[in-house]
């Protein structure tokens, strides 16, 4: 049975990693199901808030799932992690900032990226390589950050899935950023606002279709 959250113990934008750089295109599923999920409690009003997240929605990717809150600009910390992030840190990850699961050298790159995912606010997906060392292959992971109102209606949450593909090794294993894609939600929105204008449209012109039936009259062929 899957743990809800386990309790288990200078940037660049624009370029996507491609599928293909993984062994096995079942490990970017859970990103887009998260994503799946979140895109459909988008509404007029902005993003999603933290209480609309329902483990039950997610129960089949939990333990690659992890919630964010922001802490200071550029900085958030882990409110609730799956255990997936507990067997890569090799430790209990909640209350750690996110910026733990970095190299030294990227973590001003992932300040940039938290920034961007709470002021714009903006939908982040990561591409991460961690190096190969004594006890460890090298690894390649995949990270999406969501971003989610709290109860007070700021953006200071974050809903957040991390995937990696190959064996993990000796723990922690920390990651660099070789590729990153920032989009802004509003440009998620209007694609979806456009969708649901069209089917209101739809819908109102089959209330307006009347049967004609009213208008006709019975025409006899015998003279009279």
């Amino acid at each position: 049975m899957k743990t809800f959250f386990g309790n288990g113990s200078g940037s660049s934008f624009g370029k996507i990693v491609a599928m293909d750089r993984f062994d096995s295109g079942r490990s970017l599923s859970p990103i887009r199901q998260v994503e799946a999920y979140w895109t459909a409690l988008l509404t007029g009003d902005g993003v999603p808030k933290r209480s609309q997240i329902d483990p039950r929605g997610l129960e089949n990717v939990l333990e690659y799932t992890f919630i964010l809150e922001r802490i200071a600009p550029g900085l958030a910390r882990f409110r609730l992690a799956g255990s997936h992030l507990t067997k890569l840190a090799g430790m209990e990850v909640r209350g750690m900032p996110l910026t733990a699961f970095f190299e030294p050298n990227a973590r001003g790159q992932i300040s940039d990226v938290l920034e961007q995912v709470f002021a714009q606010p903006a939908i982040a997906e990561l591409g991460l390589m961690s190096a190969g060392r004594l006890g460890r292959t090298q690894l390649q992971a995949r990270m999406i950050l969501l971003p989610l109102k709290s109860d007070l209606g700021d953006v200071s949450r974050v809903l957040g899935v991390m995937v990696c593909d190959g064996a993990i090794g000796a723990t922690p294993r920390r990651f660099i950023v070789p590729d990153t894609r920032v989009r802004a939600v509003s440009d998620v929105q209007a694609p979806q606002q456009q969708v649901e204008r069209e089917l209101a449209g739809f819908a109102e012109e089959q209330d307006a279709f009347k049967r004609p039936g009213s208008h006709l009259r019975l025409v006899s062929s015998r003279d009279d």
